[in-house]
């Protein structure tokens, strides 16, 4: 034996620190194992199960040295002919062959000091190509780089087919001091499965764990990562994204589809439909309907169905349930080719307490606060993400900026933002601890609401952000430097209470309900508001749009024909829940495709062509859309006639023709009915919602009528109002 030899034998690790190594237990392996200089020679130690010899090689497959086994449970350790320090491989061998191992523990970490720098600061914005799994050549080797945040466990490793799911195998690096775990696997390919096995501060083994950046996830039932590589996309949107980069989106037609992708429409063996299969219908559906953008309820992964996304447990991955994530990408860049945008909702306010999700991660309350009163929500069994902590922070504005970067996203829907900003949402006193003013505005909240519209906008300009709050917080939609939390709009969700409940009731009632439909516009530019008649309206026993109209069936359809005419015609942009468009009778369900059967039936048919054709007057007439939200691009002519539920008003736009919008809103025909308008002459009869085409009895006024002047000097037109309808006359 060789004096080196000599050398290294002394150098051998203790007992008790070799079976730590073997049992998976020993907190920093990479201190013990891998390449490790030794003056000027090197010493390398590795544990290969199952080897009865084991030889060193260079990655090219140089012999640089034999091993010497110190432990049967297959530990080995020598002197290795190196001249510098470099990634190793190992020829292992038993009676029953010889086999190849590439070792983690001899390269060098990936992450480095100015990741750790702004990951403390909590500025990081480019963590979605830091953690998480991503392809990589490293070091002279092709493999996975894995990093995943733990900062109160005693061990974390990634397990896999690829290591028989065993946890003692590839220990991850530590690096102390932004409490994350990195390694480098060589040889894993796209597509391999895996987890993470973490031991717990106190020892304990934790359920295996899903990546919280994984980029792919299994179908469920299953529920691991996957390895995935870059989005491979060429993407042919440049024109649709510099078109809404370079313009003012409140001053743009926007007419949003709502749609859950997985019961639009199924696959004929009753299936979901995959991206390709979805971009091939629905994207043709929605041009033809002139709709501008799809809105999809979630679609990053998600364990349950019936929760229809909103409880996720893979915020970076695309659902498996449609294909791979470049379906969605393919499906992105297809609408984006016909002018179409895509919104997602998203849910950065909570998240379902599945074993393998963020729950309890390391063992510890890290995503979530460990106060239930701050860190659980009743009304959903969900945990409640702790925005006060910067890594927390970080990863959910990470998400937001990963999607619209990644996935050239138009748009994000921000879910239930009411119950982030108070403390005391859906709580009892008692139950919810004060901020440290003592009010119930949840602070950190508000910093990252709008420290993810600040770095959204900033990055993304032509991109929307689109709020669901349902209070009278003040600035939802101003920007944060006046004080605002930054959204681009808001959902206005007293115009939906207020309207439905208005057409739920018996026309004959409604001249006692009047301010139903007037109240709305003494709030209506206070915020950039979206006019939703979403999801929510049409499950949980609500019923559908159509079957919460008042009347008999005739009297249904021509209140719903009003309505829209109605919503399409007043200031804010649209939004309406797939199925509505054709007056589907059934609640929705997520089990179910939409009963696309009823366009066979002329009054169904006639709802679709309304909605079609309003989208179309919509876009085509700036007056109708350059001042959604503007308090001068709409004028009231009649507010105050309850007793005939008549209402009156202009929209109106610089430089654009007048409109007229005159609704009725019960079922008696007025003729003669005098309307003041502002200019003389022959005002055109744009659109009529009691139209024959639409369903209607056809009545209306020739397609124009004509404004006088009267002998008081004032201007109007006697107008036929049809029966539960509503017109749209242009200044002609």
């Amino acid at each position: 034996m060789t004096s080196a030899q000599k050398d290294a034998m002394q150098r051998k690790p203790a007992a008790e620190e070799m079976a730590a190594l073997l049992a998976g237990t020993h907190g920093d392996p990479f201190a013990v194992l891998g390449v490790h200089a030794s003056g000027k020679e090197f010493i390398v130690r590795c544990v290969v199960p199952g080897a009865e010899s084991v030889t060193a090689e260079t990655l090219a497959g140089k012999e640089i040295g034999t091993l010497e086994r110190l432990d049967d449970g297959g530990f080995f350790q020598g002197t290795i002919a190196l001249r510098k320090q470099q990634p190793v491989r190992y020829r292992a061998r038993n009676d029953g062959g010889e086999w190849i191992v590439i070792d983690p523990y001899s390269f060098g970490p990936v992450l480095g000091p100015m990741d750790d720098y702004y990951i403390r600061q909590g500025s990081h914005l480019r963590l979605f190509d830091k953690m998480g799994a991503h392809p990589l050549s490293h070091e002279g080797a092709d493999g996975f780089h894995f990093a995943v945040w733990a900062p109160n466990a005693q061990r974390v490793s990634v397990v896999g087919d690829f290591n028989g799911w065993d946890g003692r195998r590839h220990v991850m690096r530590l690096r102390r001091d932004t409490g994350i775990w990195e390694i480098f696997l060589p040889g894993i390919e796209q597509g391999a499965i895996y987890k993470y096995e973490i031991i717990g501060k106190n020892g304990e083994l934790l359920p295996l764990k899903a990546d919280p950046f994984a980029r792919r996830s299994e179908l469920r039932p299953k529920n691991a990562s996957m390895t995935a590589a870059e989005i491979d996309q060429l993407w042919e949107d440049e024109a649709h994204r510099a078109h809404w980069a370079s313009t003012d989106a409140r001053r743009q037609p926007i007419s949003i589809y709502e749609v859950h992708a997985a019961s639009w429409q199924k696959s004929d063996n009753g299936e979901m439909l995959s991206w390709d299969e979805l971009a091939s219908r629905l994207i043709p559906y929605c041009v033809d309907m002139g709709f501008t953008h799809i809105e999809f309820l979630p679609i990053s992964e998600y364990p349950f169905d019936p929760s229809w996304g909103y409880q996720t447990t893979g915020l970076y991955a695309p659902t498996a349930r449609f294909g791979e994530p470049e379906g969605f990408a393919r499906f992105v860049n297809g609408a984006h080719k016909v002018g179409i945008g895509v919104i997602l909702d998203w849910v950065p306010a909570h998240f379902p307490t599945d074993a393998h999700g963020l729950r309890w991660f390391d063992g510890t309350a890290l995503y979530e606060h460990e106060d239930p009163r701050q860190g659980f929500h009743p009304d959903w069994n969900t945990a409640i993400y702790n925005f006060g902590r910067a890594e927390v922070f970080s990863y959910l504005i990470n998400n937001a900026l990963y999607w619209a970067e990644k996935f050239h996203l138009d748009g994000l829907r921000v879910d239930a933002v009411a119950s982030m900003l108070y403390l005391d949402y859906s709580r009892k006193h008692g139950e919810w601890v004060p901020n440290e003013y003592g009010g119930n505005e949840n602070l950190d909240a508000v910093r990252f609401l709008q420290a993810m519209n600040r770095e959204v906008y900033g990055s993304h300009p032509g991109i929307l952000t689109i709020a669901e709050e349902s209070t009278s917080w003040p600035k939802v939609s101003a920007p944060v430097h006046e004080g605002g939390l930054g959204f681009g709009f808001k959902w206005n969700m007293g115009f939906m209470h207020d309207t439905l409940q208005y057409f739920s009731r018996e026309p004959i009632h409604r001249k006692h309900h009047h301010n139903d439909l007037t109240f709305g516009l003494l709030y209506a530019f206070s915020e950039n508001f979206v006019l939703p008649l979403s999801h929510d309206e049409v499950v949980h026993g609500k019923g559908s749009l159509i079957a919460k109209m008042a009347g008999d069936d005739w009297q249904k359809f021509a209140n719903l024909r009003a309505y829209y005419s109605f919503m399409w015609a007043y200031p804010g942009k649209k939004l309406l829940f797939m199925g509505q468009e054709f007056a589907q009778w059934q609640e929705w369900s997520e089990d179910r495709a939409l009963d696309w059967n009823l366009l066979e039936y002329p009054m169904h048919e006639g709802i679709r062509r309304l909605i079609r054709d309003l989208n179309g007057t919509y876009r085509n007439k700036a007056a109708l859309h350059a001042r959604d939200c503007e308090g001068d691009g709409f004028e009231w002519l009649i507010a105050d006639d309850r007793d005939n539920s008549v209402y009156a008003w202009l929209r109106k736009a610089p430089g654009e023709k007048l409109i007229a919008v005159v609704s009725n809103f019960t079922p008696v025909y007025r003729e003669n009915y005098n309307v003041p308008l502002p200019v003389e002459g022959r005002w055109k009869e744009i659109l009529n919602s009691d139209a024959e085409i639409y369903g209607g009895s056809g009545k209306g006024n020739g397609g124009a009528v004509k404004a006088i002047k009267r002998g008081s000097g004032a201007i109007s037109a006697s107008i036929t109002l049809p029966p539960l309808a509503t017109l749209i006359l242009e200044q002609d």
